[in-house]
């Protein structure tokens, strides 16, 4: 199947690194100029220059801007205010007692992990509809399905972000604009490794450490290996494709069987 998004602009937030940069390198590469998003002007201009590295003549621009805030959007949608291709990819998170998570902290998962994409889609959808195209993402996890007891405002916040996708899809029902969430399983980012080796034998190669860490601390992996971000990366692709135009209002899974239920 060849995904040729050659004309589309797309936006990817949270994208100077991680899962993030590797679906803004996964959209340049097949042809959508992308805007790389972050706070980090330095991080955002580093993250430019690997993506053209590995797709030379790739259309890619930085957009350094606090998207958590209504000044950072709107700087945002300034530079880029048409976009065929929104991917809410910018979140936050962290382990913590669930007694002592504090108000500020849940208003500050459910403001940056959630209303930044609500914010982003109220302003991107409308132009979406009026040209009769478009594609909006949200990347959530499998703590949607499965809230860890030390990250229950995590959780919360990307349960949440099944509801609004649902949500803005029928919104934009019959307009040709699609509205899907690609939930993540547990993934190969940056961090991962150190955390990994704090579990396992530090004498194993990462190969066979990553394997032991999924058997014996994440067993209902399917999969049993981490996932790396360009697995994530390819779905998010296929989903703003024109090959996708039949998959709208759903919540795909990319989390290696990781999520213990036969229903989406």
């Amino acid at each position: 199947m060849h995904l040729d998004l050659t004309g589309k602009t797309a936006v990817v937030t949270g994208s100077s690194q991680g899962i993030g940069l590797a679906i803004a390198a996964g959209l340049a590469r097949s042809g959508a100029r992308v805007a790389v998003n972050g706070r980090d002007a330095g991080k955002v201009d580093a993250a430019v220059g690997q993506i053209r590295h590995g797709a030379p003549g790739a259309d890619v621009l930085g957009v350094a801007a606090d998207l958590a805030t209504d000044e950072g959007t709107a700087e945002l949608v300034d530079r880029l205010p048409d976009i065929d291709i929104l991917v809410n990819n910018l979140g936050i998170f962290g382990a913590q007692e669930p007694l002592e998570i504090t108000d500020a902290e849940w208003r500050r998962y459910f403001e940056v992990n959630v209303l930044t994409a609500v914010r982003l889609t109220r302003a991107y959808l409308p132009g979406m509809t009026d040209r009769g195209w478009g594609r909006i993402q949200y990347i959530a996890s499998d703590s949607a399905f499965a809230v860890p007891a030390e990250m229950i405002h995590y959780g919360m916040s990307k349960t949440a972000l099944l509801a609004v996708s649902r949500g803005f899809a029928k919104a934009a029902a019959g307009s040709g604009v699609t509205v899907n969430t690609v939930v993540a399983g547990p993934t190969h980012t940056g961090g991962v490794e150190d955390f990994v080796y704090q579990l396992v034998d530090r004498s194993l190669p990462w190969d066979e450490a990553q394997r032991e860490f999924m058997r014996v601390h994440r067993p209902q992996s399917l999969l049993q290996r981490l996932i790396e971000p360009d697995e994530i990366a390819a779905m998010v692709v296929y989903l703003g494709s024109v090959q996708a135009s039949a998959t709208t209002g759903a919540a795909v899974r990319v989390d290696g069987g990781y999520v213990d239920s036969i229903a989406p």
